[in-house]
């Protein structure tokens, strides 16, 4: 399969993009956000907007865990050289997570993607459940994870969403501590890459490349002039583009975090928000928000009075510790305040899902 790389820009004229707009429907609503402050001050914000309980929990991962793709005798191997706190979906993938070198990676639903055929002559298989975790385990900076992946090492292999008649399909973001950015998809079966620090917004359908297109629209209007407000993912990505933009970029670090916080949840869905007209528009179940600079990866549930946060500098990641967990509960309802990276508890590795 050839690799496409995009690092362009996609202009449309107005009405192509008010009819994208008008056929963005049934995206599933997650966003993802990268803030370029002053000082070298990066931070990295998601939403994970689901229409059920996605049975989250928080991981730590140390240096040395040997993996397997899950895809059958022809899988993917590899050792994992970095460690990580991930949160997981369904305790059986990594829908988020960052590792001890500063490089995140997100998992957001894309109902347009079209993975590979993976038979017993392709290369090793690589379980979706575990993309996110491949590249946090693998790779300190978005480059080095580009150019690996631009060689396709692995086949990725997709299956149900756990409990539902219906086909995972996702798109990954990655983040660093320098601001970098890519956006992997895979369309009619390729690999597409969009890297470039100034992709700084993801979010669902249509596919990134319309997305760009969409908010080049919506900047010819203005920010200060008028937003589109609704939850579709077209309209979330334009408010955070220029949100994300437009917030302060100023030295203190707490307040760029609560700018930053300030603009994930303007792109939330209001808590047991559902659209019947488009049933896959969740409300938003829970937030990350990663600080690169001072590794500070912070979790807020929709059901808790509370963020919280896990100081990755305060973590033994060596080959000698043992896998922890901080257990969030049904829907993410307990409680947790302040600095909860004591609070996490030894036990077993979860095993991702794959054939």
């Amino acid at each position: 399969m050839r690799l496409c790389r995009i690092k362009t820009k996609f202009l449309l004229p107005c009405l192509a993009s008010l009819s994208l707009v008008l056929s963005d429907v049934g995206a599933s609503a997650c966003t993802r956000l990268v803030y370029l402050g002053s000082n070298g001050n990066v931070i990295t914000a998601r939403s994970m907007d689901w229409k059920s309980d996605v049975a989250t929990n928080l991981w730590i991962l140390p240096r040395g865990i040997s993996r397997s793709g899950e895809a059958g005798p022809n899988s993917i191997r590899w050792t994992a050289k970095y460690g990580s706190v991930v949160a997981t979906g369904y305790d059986v993938s990594t829908t988020d997570g960052v590792n001890e070198k500063g490089l995140e990676a997100n998992l957001l639903w894309l109902v347009e993607s079209d993975y590979p055929t993976f038979g017993k002559d392709s290369k090793p298989g690589l379980t979706i459940a575990a993309w996110a975790q491949y590249v946090l385990d693998n790779f300190a900076t978005v480059d080095e994870a580009v150019a690996a992946l631009e060689k396709e090492p692995f086949t990725i292999v997709t299956a149900n969403v756990p409990g539902e008649n219906r086909l995972t399909t996702l798109h990954l973001s990655m983040s660093d501590a320098s601001g970098d950015s890519a956006i992997v998809e895979y369309i009619h079966g390729r690999q597409v890459i969009h890297h470039s620090r100034d992709y700084q917004v993801m979010t669902n359908s249509p596919t990134f490349d319309e997305q760009l297109a969409l908010n080049a629209y919506w900047k010819q209007i203005g920010g200060t002039v008028f937003l589109p407000g609704t939850n579709r993912a077209s309209d979330r990505f334009a408010r955070a583009s220029f949100y994300v933009n437009a917030i302060p970029k100023g030295e203190d670090p707490n307040h760029a975090l609560a700018s930053v916080f300030s603009v994930i949840r303007n792109v939330s869905v209001p808590y047991g928000l559902n659209t019947s007209e488009e049933p896959n528009i969740s409300s938003t179940r829970w937030r990350t928000v990663f600080d690169h600079k001072r590794e500070l990866y912070f979790f807020e549930s929709a059901l808790t009075p509370n963020t919280f946060w896990v100081d990755l500098k305060r973590i033994d990641f060596s080959q000698s510790s043992k896998v922890r967990k901080l257990d969030l509960g049904e829907n993410q309802d307990h409680t947790y305040s302040g600095d909860a990276t004591s609070s996490f508890k030894e036990a077993p590795a979860f095993r991702f899902l794959g054939l």
